[in-house]
């Protein structure tokens, strides 16, 4: 609790106010470019029924999804401190609880992507069987299940230890407010460490068995192996940056301690590139490496004029 009401008190003092606003509009333009680029690409995703059974799109679309819900809410907290609005705890903790449950959603959704990659490439004659649009389904609710009760247990702790008239107190809108005491913010720590273990031998599994698919194949299923490798690689990095703004507060928390004037540009930076850049790298993977989707965005861009195959 000391901990929010010191960062509450660094976020609204000190600050110039040219240099707030020139900071809000460049976050504001990049949350709004990418929801936008988000929302054109799932609108492609649903126009065409060859991505609709397909479990590797299915999973990009959640991902595009979860992408823009996040990257709305941030640009809304974004505004509120901008414009020096403090929010009742209370209310603040239900856009947290959105936050977080994104936040925790795209990491998993990503390592669901690179285990579907896998068998596509190590197991081609199974991944028919295997990815369905059935069990990407199932996949997506799994991944809901396991982010919100994260997010809920951290929601029930904060309604048993927080202290009378906490819930009334006005505050930014932070992620930190539901980690009232240090026990739970060292379990929520723990917890995000464990994630990125699990994650990071997951992604390590499937790079090593696809770098030994694409030593042992030829021709096309060669060319398919490194594809696959390097679309894996991208992965990794997005999922380094994903769970690298769940360690942003503890950063921080550090930085505070050596100098108070360092809070607001390495808030400011970690917000920038684990936030927003973190996002971007979706579109990249696929609207741009993927060739069958490509086509499609290009065929949506120029507005129908161009022929589309029949396969996409």
């Amino acid at each position: 609790m000391d901990y929010n009401s010191s960062s509450e008190e660094l976020v609204m003092t000190g600050r110039d106010p040219s240099s707030v606003r020139m900071k809000t509009a460049l976050v504001l333009v990049l949350v709004w470019f990418f929801i936008y680029t988000d929302i054109f690409m799932l609108s492609t995703f649903f126009c065409r029924q060859a991505f609709r059974i397909d479990t590797r799109y299915i999973l990009f679309a959640h991902t595009l999804l979860m992408d823009s819900i996040l990257l709305f809410l941030t640009g809304l907290v974004v505004l509120f401190n901008c414009f020096y609005i403090l929010l009742p705890v209370g209310h603040c903790i239900v856009l947290c609880f959105l936050m977080g449950f994104s936040i925790k959603n795209t990491p998993y959704t990503i390592t669901a992507m690179c285990l579907e990659r896998y068998v596509a490439i190590c197991m081609p004659l199974r991944h028919a069987s295997i990815s369905t649009t059935g069990r990407a389904i199932a996949a997506i609710i799994i991944i809901w299940a396991f982010s919100s009760v994260k997010v809920i247990i951290d929601l029930v702790s904060v309604i048993v230890t927080a202290p009378p008239g906490y819930f009334a107190m006005p505050t930014s809108c932070d992620y930190q407010i539901i980690l009232v005491t240090e026990w739970h913010q060292l379990m929520y720590f723990i917890s995000n460490q464990m994630d990125f273990c699990i994650i990071v031998l997951i992604i390590v599994f499937c790079y090593t068995n696809l770098m030994l698919a694409a030593q042992a194949a030829s021709g096309e299923n060669k060319q398919s192996a490194s594809k696959g490798r390097h679309t894996l690689l991208l992965h990794a990095v997005q999922l380094f940056l994903c769970t690298a703004d769940l360690w942003c507060p503890f950063i921080l928390d550090v930085a505070t301690k050596q100098s108070k004037h360092l809070y607001l540009p390495i808030r400011f930076f970690n917000f920038i590139f684990f936030t927003i850049f973190s996002r971007a790298l979706s579109p990249l993977i696929y609207g741009l490496r993927d060739k069958k989707f490509n086509l499609a965005l290009k065929y949506y861009m120029s507005c129908k004029s161009k022929p589309l195959s029949r396969e996409i």
